[in-house]
Parts: structure tokens; sequence; C-alpha cells
């Protein structure tokens, strides 16, 4: 089974925030997530509409990922990446 190579997301360009690599920059557009406890911890934790958002590092194995956001920094599951709509800057 061959592994299917990602396609780099560019600026202006809409996706989820799992598709972007390091380095590169979004805003958030919406969440499409069905448990409501994951999207309550999500909110609070500062991703909400409109916040800019940098990869910052990728784990070797590819999850978790480090994000930065509001002036701090925030690993987060790939898993939980997968259900942030965003835009790329």
């Amino acid at each position: 089974m061959k592994k299917q190579k990602k396609l780099l997301l560019r600026s202006g360009q809409d996706g989820h925030l799992s598709d972007l690599r390091r380095g590169q920059k979004c805003v958030v557009l919406n969440f499409h997530n069905d448990n409501a406890a994951l999207r309550r911890r999500l909110l609070d934790m500062g991703i909400t509409r409109g916040v800019v958002i940098e990869i910052k590092k990728i784990a070797p194995l590819g999850d978790p990922v480090d994000i930065s956001l509001r002036g701090y920094e925030l690993c987060i599951r790939k898993a939980d990446m997968e259900g942030i709509d965003i835009r790329v800057l």
C-alpha cells in the first residue's frame, strides 16, 4: 500500500488545521465536531473563529502538533485538528 503525499495548501486556500505544515499560518473559520465536550475544550483553550494559528512543531511520527496562538503554544492531536476548518494566510 502506497502512502499518499499530502498537497501543500497555499495562501487563500481553505482546508483543515491538520493539512498544514510547519511554519504555515491560518485563521480559524469554523468547527465541525460532534463531540460537544471536545468543542468546549478547544474553545476554552482559545481556538475560536477568527484566531490566527501558526504551526510551530510536528512530532517525528506526526502526532501531536505544537501550535502557537494568542501568545502561547499548545500541543494538539491530529484527530482533533481535522475538525477545525481554516483559511491559509
